[in-house]
């Protein structure tokens, strides 16, 4: 959506705290409204298309405006009352207020929207994939934690546009079997004389509860993620979570020291129990520790591993690579159905978790290299059948795609969970590397958010 910068005029006669009277329109990246007022683009959390609301103007932006939602006077027929209590204070869900069924079109529209903005690309995305459980499906928690002034814990997510705490109890889009973990949780870290502080770095303290279960197997794992490697008296505290959860499996500590929007460090020290969490994914039994990435929507997750071996033809034995492996997701299962497939992944444990759960699945057709995805894959491209990319939200390093390009293998699939990074990828393989688009499939593994998955399946002439 193209806005226009502010002109002076128009800026003199506006006032923070001003009330406008908007109808709206559309809907940002970010599932807010959009409206206008004179011609200018606002955004407007927690307002909806076809909607009359009255809004308070909070920022004047210079190519927009940011406005508070104050009151409904014209309501869309879409509109519900949120599943959770504090969804018009906490800044993790921003579709709550909107019946399932309209977020799954919202979404389906913002895959759309990206991909001819950005990416230059007029495809028509195949419908989305409906989340099979539009609550209680995250399988992960990483929680901001903090002390208040009577020593009670106060634990959440933080409020929209600040890094103020919004103290909360449950969860409903956590899976149900950790959700009921957080309030008495809550009150036993009250009863320790810990510092806790979601920024503390350089003094020794508590900043962040990290929760994580098996969907399919019920086990959890509790971390305890502080800024110093000791914490008086945890070993006897996770020994009475053991006891007092049997589905808990393991209680870890892990050290993150630095000022840094990386929640998690690079070690974890097992404080009673094991480090990992069994999991059915696919037909496989994988083990997933505490401190590695895997998908947070499980049966969703699941449905991408027939999508993509019907893609390759896994049954017919390509040699395929997977970039961004990880704990080897994707690459066992397609290991599994009979391909030859080689993991390319920057981050030790992972590496080392896929190379176990491969020997424990009795995989022999999978090979995991460590290092530099860039570099890693300028020699593994040559004679592939084809590659699967699953890169954080920030897509492909410009190396990477540099990489692909030199030597494009005649199919590929990209997994994303950013519609913006993934249609500037996909407009630069098109161009450079003579890409086709053959399908695109959106997946809702993130219900009650405007988060959205995206796959797309990607042919070279031949291929």
């Amino acid at each position: 959506m193209q806005v226009q910068p502010l002109g002076p005029v128009v800026q003199a006669a506006l006032k923070l705290g001003q009330s406008l009277e908007l109808a709206i329109d559309g809907t940002g990246h970010d599932g807010q409204g959009v409206g206008r007022w004179n011609d200018l683009v606002v955004f407007v959390p927690g307002a909806l298309p076809g909607e009359r609301v009255q809004a308070r103007l909070r920022r004047q932006a210079k190519r927009h405006l940011e406005a508070d939602l104050t009151a409904v006077l014209t309501a869309s027929p879409h509109r519900r009352r949120p599943p959770c209590i504090l969804a018009d204070h906490c800044g993790g869900c921003s579709l709550q207020h909107c019946d399932d069924g309209v977020q799954a079109q919202l979404k389906q529209q913002l895959v759309l929207e990206a991909l001819r903005r950005l990416g230059g690309l007029s495809l028509a995305p195949d419908p989305i994939w409906a989340a099979q459980a539009p609550l209680g499906y995250r399988n992960r928690a990483l929680i901001p934690l903090e002390r208040g002034s009577e020593g009670q814990i106060r634990a959440g997510y933080y409020r929209r546009g600040s890094h103020r705490i919004v103290n909360m109890n449950r969860c409903p889009v956590l899976d149900p079997r950790i959700d009921q973990l957080v309030e008495p949780l809550k009150r036993d870290l009250a009863q320790t004389d810990w510092p806790v502080d979601v920024n503390l770095t350089d003094q020794g303290g508590l900043r962040h509860l990290a929760l994580r279960v098996g969907h399919h197997s019920g086990d959890v794992l509790i971390t305890l993620v502080s800024s110093h490697a000791e914490l008086p008296g945890v070993e006897q505290l996770a020994e009475e979570w053991m006891e007092r959860w049997p589905a808990v499996v393991g209680v870890g500590l892990n050290l993150q020291p630095r000022a840094t929007n990386v929640v998690l460090g690079p070690n974890t020290r097992v404080v009673r129990g094991r480090p990992w969490l069994l999991e059915r994914f696919a037909g496989l039994a994988l083990h997933i520790a505490a401190d590695t990435f895997f998908q947070v929507n499980t049966p969703q997750a699941e449905r991408l591993v027939p999508l993509l071996a019907q893609f390759f033809a896994a049954d017919r034995g390509p040699r395929l690579v997977d970039a961004y492996c990880g704990i080897g997701t994707f690459a066992l299962p397609l290991a599994a159905a009979g391909a030859t497939v080689v993991g390319l992944e920057l981050h030790h444990q992972a590496v080392e978790q896929a190379r176990a759960n491969a020997e424990r699945n009795g995989l022999q057709g999978v090979t995991l290299l460590e290092g530099d995805v860039s570099a890693l894959l300028r020699d593994q491209l040559n004679g592939a059948d084809g590659l699967v990319v699953d890169p954080p939200r920030k897509g492909l390093s410009e190396g990477t795609l540099e990489a692909i390009c030199a030597t494009p293998p005649p199919r590929l699939a990209y997994i994303s969970c950013n519609p913006a990074t993934l249609a500037r990828d996909l407009g630069h393989l098109a161009a450079t590397a003579d890409y086709r688009v053959t399908r695109l499939q959106p997946v809702d593994f993130f219900p009650q958010t405007s988060h959205v998955e995206c796959v797309a399946l990607l042919e070279r002439d031949g291929g």
